[in-house]
């Protein structure tokens, strides 16, 4: 509340600003000891009409009209800058209070639409909340007075409340039609530039890389990528003692619209969660990812993802793209910490190999860590629904890594060999994937071109009489759903024979990623994720192989063979591990080292010859 103080504008000598009222007129002692409430209200809009609508110019004329009306006792509750479209507002909530206490003895605002613009409200209080308060109310310049029911300016109250409703509503229809082509340009609409970007000098509509923030964004990713959640990395940089954003933002002096807490240094989840699921660190614009229902409803709600518009390379990236979709991925598969607090960095990227599903990491306090395995879900929870698959953590580590040294290695020293044979391999697997993919895709395309055409005809039957109103809503919402569902089927398609046709590009991708990771050492969360998109494991079979840890024929698997405990045993347990890489899928790597042991020769032979 903003009174005459602006509560401290709630007048103090009320004797000062009160006119005494004839010695022959007798005045209720109650009565005159309640206050008249002059309510005055200013929204960011009301500014545009001018000097007229002015708190202060609201102020003069209310208090001018107490003494001449010889209203007693005159106190000011102000709004300043509040909109009329909801009453939310502290100082009508504080006015209304003094109400329900029984303080107020009338109410007096300059017009109708200082009360409010929300004609609902505006009618329910005037009908309702103000007679049962026995609270006089009166709007000076449209002559209302609730102490004169006879008087047709009261009767025209219920127009005047729709006209003031509708001055907003077109406000802001004009406000979002200017905002609909600022989000459509690429221009961004929010006033508050996220961790990591500040606005440049000389355009405020345009980003510039904080470089500070910027290394704390990327390295929040990078934790990510290795395998950790939310909780962890807050708690990883509140152990680096790295400035929150709202801290980082105070200590620089740059805007923000949220209160530091104690610790600087606290990370909550939820800020962790932000950053990683936001989009603009890929260099690009999203505009329109909250709505509100009405502008009486100012709660904002999720925009649906396909409703958003993205405008790319709008700013300078901090995140790549490839490294944003890869967070994302591993966000989708988060995944719970067993009960003992441990977690894996190959959790959400073990499958069962016959049935799909995930593989659980299972653990105990009282394991070694070479006792850790991971076991299919399915067969966890019904033993009949899927066979054992079970793998050791630990030997899982060593597998993978020993092939992925060996992807990284060939990359490194064939990378010409490696580009001809995964072409041509992608190539021939495409060509009928593609035919298979295009052929689903057309006749899902032809199905809904004839659920059109059914509908139009069905309604036709239906409007002259063929059909009863009954059968057409069954048979209409059976063609919706069909329909619905085959748009979204052909959505998938699409994105499969794009997917398809960029398989140079997919190539060019893979090869790059493998060339940051030439240096490492040993398997990690980084390049796991970075270049390894899911790994299945087959059941145990049995056979007479003594080799460990070979290739199979066509190379596209790592089998693992385990001895047997008892010496008298001959036959070896062997498992089967399929590594699907990002972009490029299953690498066959025995049949590459053949294919460039064989190209070579041939080489040699051109050369002797």
């Amino acid at each position: 509340m903003n009174n005459l103080s602006d509560r401290n504008d709630i007048v103090t000598n009320p004797v000062s600003m009160t006119v005494a009222a004839e010695k022959e007129e007798k005045v209720n002692t109650a009565a005159k000891a309640k206050i008249t409430a002059l309510y005055c209200r200013l929204s960011q809009e009301d500014e545009r009409l001018g000097e007229s609508m002015s708190i202060q110019n609201q102020k003069e004329m209310l208090l001018n009209y107490a003494k001449e009306n010889r209203f007693s006792n005159p106190v000011f509750y102000v709004d300043d800058g509040y909109t009329g479209t909801n009453f939310d507002r502290p100082g009508f909530q504080q006015m209304l209070s003094d109400m329900q206490n029984g303080k107020v003895s009338a109410l007096i605002t300059k017009d109708l639409s200082r009360l409010g613009r929300d004609s609902t409200m505006v009618g329910y209080y005037q009908k309702y909340v103000f007679p049962q308060l026995e609270v006089r109310y009166i709007a000076v310049n449209d002559n209302y007075d609730s102490a004169n029911p006879n008087s047709t300016d009261n009767d025209m109250a219920l127009f005047k409340n729709l006209f003031n409703e509708f001055y907003p509503l077109d406000t802001s229809r004009k406000i979002r039609a200017v905002n609909r082509m600022k989000g459509e340009s690429g221009k961004t609409l929010t006033t508050m530039v996220p961790y990591g970007y500040v606005k440049d000098p000389d355009d405020s509509n345009h980003w510039i890389v904080d470089e500070d923030a910027a290394k704390v964004v990327k390295h929040i990713f990078s934790l990510c990528l290795e395998g950790r959640g939310p909780s962890q990395i807050a708690k990883q940089l509140e152990s680096e003692n790295i400035l929150t954003p709202t801290a980082y933002k105070k200590e620089k002096g740059l805007p923000t619209n949220c209160n530091i807490k104690e610790n600087p240094c606290r990370w909550v989840t939820e800020s962790v969660i932000r950053i990683l699921e936001r989009r603009e660190y890929t260099g690009c614009t999203v505009a329109f990812k909250t709505f509100r229902n009405s502008i009486w409803d100012k709660k904002k709600r999720k925009n649906p993802e396909e409703n958003w518009v993205v405008t790319p390379d709008t700013h300078e990236a901090i995140i790549d793209e490839d490294t944003f979709n890869k967070v994302q991925i591993i966000r989708e598969k988060r995944h719970r910490r067993t009960k003992t607090g441990k977690s894996h960095i190959f959790s959400g990227l073990i499958h069962c190999y016959d049935c799909g599903s995930n593989m659980y990491y299972c653990t105990s306090n009282n394991f070694e860590s070479r006792q850790d395995f991971f076991e299919c879900s399915v067969h966890h929870k019904n033993h009949s629904e899927c066979r054992t698959h079970f793998i050791r953590a630990e030997v899982l580590e060593r597998l993978v890594w020993e092939h992925l040294k060996e992807v990284i290695s060939f990359v490194y020293c064939h990378e010409s060999y490696f580009r001809e044979y995964m072409k041509r391999v992608s190539e021939s697997v495409s060509k009928q994937e593609l035919k298979s993919l295009k052929k689903q895709l057309s006749l899902a395309e032809n199905r809904i071109a004839e659920i059109d055409r059914l509908y139009t005809k069905t309604y036709e039957d239906n409007a002259n009489g063929k059909i009863s109103d009954e059968r057409f809503r069954m048979l209409s919402e059976g063609y919706d759903s069909e329909q619905a569902d085959l748009k979204s089927k052909a959505i998938q398609l699409q994105k499969q024979i794009d997917t398809q046709e960029q398989n140079t590009e997919n190539l060019d991708r893979f090869v790059s990623l493998v060339r940051s990771h030439i240096e490492d050492d040993g398997l990690n969360g980084y390049n796991l994720h970075e270049l390894i998109q899911g790994i299945y494991i087959e059941n145990c079979d049995v056979d007479n192989n003594t080799d460990e840890n070979i290739d199979d024929d066509n190379g596209e698997c790592i089998i693992y063979s385990k001895k047997p405990k008892l010496s008298s045993a001959k036959k070896h347990r062997i498992r089967k591990i399929h590594i699907k890489y990002d972009f490029i899928g299953f690498i066959p790597v025995k049949s590459l080292m053949r294919y460039a042991e064989e190209s070579e020769q041939a080489q040699n032979k051109e050369i002797s010859a």
